[in-house]
């Protein structure tokens, strides 16, 4: 008796494993600008010692009256158009701040409200200081690879002239305020959003603080920039050595905005050269969280961030925490969400 064979099972190209990726950027500032010289009026200070010990030229700061919601919206309103994206697809809105317009409720519900978002949308705030918008990027690319989400907006919004001393010389020329964003998706992708390296040590959480009376920025400025630079420089050889790829592999560095020497001290530390470094402090100043995206938006703007460029972002902030991540900018192969 003939024994019949099974047919083979039909042929199907490999499933690619779905990535999360950055495919729309948006900025937004205040339309007050504090110059350095504007600050000589009331500071002991100049607009020569501001740029030689900051590199900062100039900052924007929001009106006394003026909310922080209608800036941020229209930061995720622009990520989103720049991403041909509807606020209707938004699922994640996750907002940093460590400046909300109130204690309680957090600032993502309003501005969910402001760009027109779904009532079922995930709204909330993440407060890592400076380093927030790294820590949301990878909850956001972790959420649309895990298939929680589909389309996640990361907003970093602060307002960084409510809780500055200004009669505080080593404080009140640093900060400004501002917002950007980033839409992230799924996609076919090659790189997206790589792994993103973290850590925390509170053992030196009196260098940096607002606490809730004051209101105020305190920090131990040399303590604050030795450790910037040494933990910014190993977390982003880990997001490198993460992602098998060396700092050489790399077309733009972007660290947190927070004074240019750090910047450049990073940089150096591990052979960047100074074309690839992005710096954005001279204009907006020390943004917090919101440094990075704003620099991210300026060097695509500029023309110094082209798709499919590798970016290493990399910030620490209060706490301290830090982290560092390695993404493909804006890689346009198949968007799957």
């Amino acid at each position: 008796m003939a024994t019949t064979m099974p047919l083979p099972a039909p042929r199907t190209a490999p499933r690619r494993t779905l990535r999360a990726g950055i495919f729309g950027v948006g900025a937004a500032l205040p339309d007050q600008v504090v110059t350095n010289a504007d600050l000589t009026r009331t500071l002991d200070t100049s607009d020569e010692w501001i740029v030689k010990r900051t590199g900062i030229r100039t900052r924007y700061w929001l009106g006394e009256d003026e909310l922080l919601a209608p800036l941020a919206a229209q930061a995720c309103l622009r990520a989103l158009a720049d991403a041909g994206r509807e606020p209707s697809e938004v699922d994640r809105l996750i907002v940093t701040t460590l400046t909300p317009d109130r204690i309680m409720p957090g600032l993502a519900p309003a501005v969910a409200g402001r760009i027109g978002a779904p009532m079922g949308i995930a709204a909330y705030d993440l407060n890592a200081a400076c380093a927030g918008f790294c820590l949301a990027l990878d909850e956001a690319a972790a959420a649309v690879e895990s298939g929680r989400s589909q389309v996640v907006v990361v907003c970093a919004a602060e307002a960084l002239s409510r809780i500055i001393d200004r009669e505080d010389r080593g404080t009140a020329i640093l900060f400004g305020d501002g917002a950007a964003a980033v839409v992230v998706a799924g996609g076919d992708l090659e790189g997206g959003i790589g792994r993103f390296t973290h850590g925390a040590d509170p053992s030196l959480e009196d260098a940096l603080y607002v606490n809730t009376d004051e209101r105020a920025v305190r920090m131990t400025g040399q303590t604050v920039y030795r450790h910037a630079v040494a933990r910014m420089v190993e977390a982003t050889r880990d997001a490198l050595a993460h992602a098998g790829l060396t700092i050489d592999d790399v077309d733009l560095f972007v660290s947190h905005q927070a004074n240019a020497r750090i910047i450049q001290a990073v940089a150096a530390e591990q052979g960047v050269p100074a074309e690839k470094v992005m710096i954005d402090v001279d204009r907006c100043a020390n943004t917090s969280s919101a440094t990075i995206p704003l620099a991210l938006e300026r060097a695509e703007r500029e023309g110094r961030l082209r798709p499919g460029d590798t970016v290493v972002v990399t910030a620490l902030g209060a706490g301290f925490v830090w982290s560092a991540g390695v993404l493909r900018w804006k890689e346009r192969v198949h968007v799957c969400a």
